[in-house]
């Protein structure tokens, strides 16, 4: 994200996403907004902050089509504080993973989530706190909520998630580890 629009990126459903004072945002109204390159292998990193009820998240290596939370996976990010954590939680890789640790920040406090993809495993950070580091091809995986996680393409779209309520995004990063063929 360069901080002043959306290049590089585009708006996938409802057109709810805007660009100013280097903060990347949505009124939560649906959709999402996927990147123009797909990603293999890669690091991405970014700020967060959701406000009083929202619901959103991160896509890692999902399809242009379809569900972007089945087609690849999904990071929610919601207004969750302090909350018991389950496979829907802040952190999770929804529907198959609960993170380690409820470590989100309260609403309208900025959070910072880095997120490695190298091959089939996945390491994740929330606020300085691992909560993540998986091999998606584990048979513990198997029987996530509407797909085993070993059906996770090697490559695909990083997205974020316009859902509920306001979500602001900041400092996005990504460093390419391995290009998508």
């Amino acid at each position: 994200f360069n901080g002043l629009d959306l290049t590089g990126w585009h708006m996938m459903g409802q057109q709810d996403w805007h660009a100013e004072n280097d903060i990347l945002w949505t009124e939560g109204k649906g959709g999402w907004l996927r990147s123009d390159q797909r990603f293999a292998d890669f690091i991405l990193r970014l700020e967060y902050r959701v406000s009083k009820f929202a619901v959103s998240g991160v896509f890692l290596r999902s399809a242009e089509q379809g569900n972007p939370a089945f087609t690849g996976m999904e990071i929610p990010l919601l207004d969750d504080a302090g909350q018991l954590t389950d496979l829907h939680s802040t952190g999770a890789i929804y529907g198959a993973v609960i993170p380690l640790y409820s470590v989100g920040r309260k609403a309208g406090e900025w959070n910072q989530l880095e997120v490695s993809c190298i091959g089939r495993h996945l390491t994740v950070y929330l606020n300085g706190n691992r909560i993540h580091k998986i091999d998606v091809d584990d048979p513990a995986f198997v029987f996530s909520e509407k797909r085993p996680l070993s059906r996770v393409p090697n490559q695909g779209y990083i997205g974020l998630e316009s859902h509920t309520n306001r979500v602001d995004f900041r400092n996005l990063r990504i460093a390419v580890v391995k290009p998508a063929a």
